[in-house]
């Protein structure tokens, strides 16, 4: 079973939808519980295992109830994708202790306490796959977005160092980086530019294919890693930008 965070998002929807088309049961964890059961109950009448589970990443107690009841009720978590995101384009000085922490607490803490809550079991099993969804931000950097680059990095680092622990039991650990993608997220920040607009056609030349990355394009990278046949690539930074970045 693949338990996804913030499954109900732009990015987070295109993974569930596609480990549910590899035939894999899913859970959808997300703070929007409405907006999971919806997803959920449209898979299920295309024939689907998906169910839907409260989680907010950056509260302890919440993901300790969203496992008590994934593991009471719908069986072990063997494949986990924190897709779990969230940023405000904001110059470093511009921003303060309460931003940082939020960022922090989406996009990489998060992520430490659902892979903490998971990985015992998987190790118990001996299988286990671990995708963390970064960003290419984390990798090269991104103006306005200092504080989300650096927990994405940590998000990176971790996976890593994660990886090379775990690295005899079965179970692998890579991360997704995704570069500017079409999504709700992305669309949240162009509009809290002057120039929404300007900003996206920006962000599309940049990019040598000459569009923004769509949510199914990442699907498709997280799906591979999540599989048998990835079973020997662990610690890997994968990046899904258009050719943005090629290092």
């Amino acid at each position: 079973m693949a338990l996804v965070s913030g499954g109900a998002g732009g990015i987070g929807q295109e993974i569930v939808r596609a480990l549910a088309a590899d035939g894999r049961s899913v859970v959808i964890g997300d703070l929007c519980l409405d907006a999971a059961e919806a997803l959920a109950g449209e898979l299920r009448a295309q024939g689907a295992a998906a169910s839907a589970v409260a989680l907010d990443v950056t509260d302890p107690d919440s993901v300790t109830a969203a496992m008590q009841r994934i593991d009471a009720e719908l069986g072990s978590v063997s494949v986990l994708v924190n897709s779990a995101g969230w940023d405000l384009l904001m110059p470093f000085l511009d921003s303060d202790e309460g931003f940082w922490q939020r960022v922090l607490e989406v996009n990489f803490l998060g992520a430490l306490r659902l892979t903490h809550a998971t990985l015992p079991g998987m190790i118990e099993r001996g299988w286990g796959r671990i995708v963390n969804v970064a960003s290419d931000a984390a990798r090269v950097g991104s103006s306005g977005e200092a504080v989300y680059a650096g927990a994405k990095g940590a998000l990176v680092s971790f996976t890593k160092s994660l990886a090379r622990e775990v690295a005899r039991r079965g179970v692998t650990a890579n991360a997704v980086c995704p570069g500017p993608t079409d999504t709700p997220l992305l669309g949240a920040l162009a509009q809290a530019t002057p120039d929404a607009a300007k900003l996206i056609a920006s962000l599309e030349r940049a990019v040598p294919m000459r569009r923004l990355g769509r949510g199914e394009d990442v699907a498709a990278a997280v799906c591979f890693l999540a599989s048998e046949q990835a079973g020997y690539i662990t610690g890997q930074t994968l990046s899904v930008s258009g050719g943005l970045t090629m290092a």
